[in-house]
């Protein structure tokens, strides 16, 4: 018999203006978790988030980005800046949290849960750069992962969510 993973909902994290979110807030909704940064050569893909959030969200799916500077130092920004950039450049209006580490010895405890198979129960996927993007399903579990270089709005990030919704 095999344990049922464990899933997101144990962690909490911040938001950019610091309210603190149990992610347990986020039961029943499909998420894509992605480690974002306004330097970055990937940048552009702010906007197809967006897109895809507003095409989804209304069937309980939510985008989380969470900045991070562990990557070539590409988020140079802090706190309410990160969200003007979001917000005047992209029209991101998903939820930010605060800039996180999400590898290494000091990687917040859910990016260490996303990364390690041994921990969450499916697969073992590092970010490797900026907008690696996870895929969680309505209860939390981790499903899949795409690399920084899959644009958010392709055929096989879309259908990934769709048949999670």
């Amino acid at each position: 018999m095999t344990e049922k993973p464990q899933s997101i909902h144990q962690f909490k994290v911040n938001l950019l203006n610091g309210t603190n979110v149990n992610l347990d807030t986020y039961k029943g909704k499909v998420l894509l978790i992605v480690n974002i940064a306004s330097a970055c050569g990937f940048v552009a893909q702010l906007q197809e988030l967006q897109e895809l959030w507003e095409t989804y969200k209304d069937r309980n799916f939510e985008v989380l980005a969470f900045p991070s500077n562990d990557f070539g130092r590409q988020e140079p920004l802090d706190g309410e800046e990160i969200s003007k950039f979001c917000q005047l450049n992209y029209g991101v209006k998903f939820p930010v949290f605060e800039k996180t580490m999400v590898r290494g010895a000091h990687a917040h405890p859910l990016f260490k849960f996303l990364a390690d198979k041994k921990l969450n129960g499916v697969l073992t996927s590092t970010p490797r750069w900026n907008f690696h993007k996870y895929l969680i399903n309505q209860d939390g579990e981790l499903v899949d992962y795409f690399f920084p270089f899959t644009k958010p709005l392709t055929s096989k990030v879309k259908k990934q969510i769709l048949r999670l919704l």
